[in-house]
């Protein structure tokens, strides 16, 4: 089994940071990405940051020069920088990582259970 653990969610003022972390552990052969997605109440789920393993990282169009994803391969974990928070920024974020449990295993999309992030004054 694998399990993603996600921190560093909270209340923040508009124009404020935040980061969030998010642990991948349990069986892991390999991880072919790591990102993060959000959903605001009322709205469908969407992708925020995706940095493959050896690829291009992916920003959403709202986030860019904003949010920076990072990735530390020795411990599974990856980082979700916020710098100027807005107030549409405001939703639950989950982390998400693509993961093989073992050699010529099939990929697996695996989610953490999300952390609220809210901004508001």
């Amino acid at each position: 089994q694998v399990q993603l653990l996600e921190s560093g969610g909270g209340l923040v003022q508009p124009g404020g940071s935040l980061r969030l972390s998010c642990v991948a552990s349990g069986r892991i052969f390999s991880i072919d990405a790591m990102g993060w997605h959000r959903q605001a109440p009322g709205k469908q789920r969407e992708l925020v940051a995706l940095m493959p393993t050896g690829g291009s990282t992916h920003y959403a169009d709202s986030v860019k020069g904003r949010f920076a994803i990072s990735r530390d391969a020795n411990t599974n974990t990856t980082y979700l920088e916020m710098n100027s928070l807005k107030p549409e920024d405001t939703a639950d974020y989950y982390c998400r990582a693509d993961i093989r449990p073992r050699a010529n295993n099939v990929l697996i999309t695996y989610w953490g259970e999300g952390t609220q992030v809210t901004v508001s004054s």
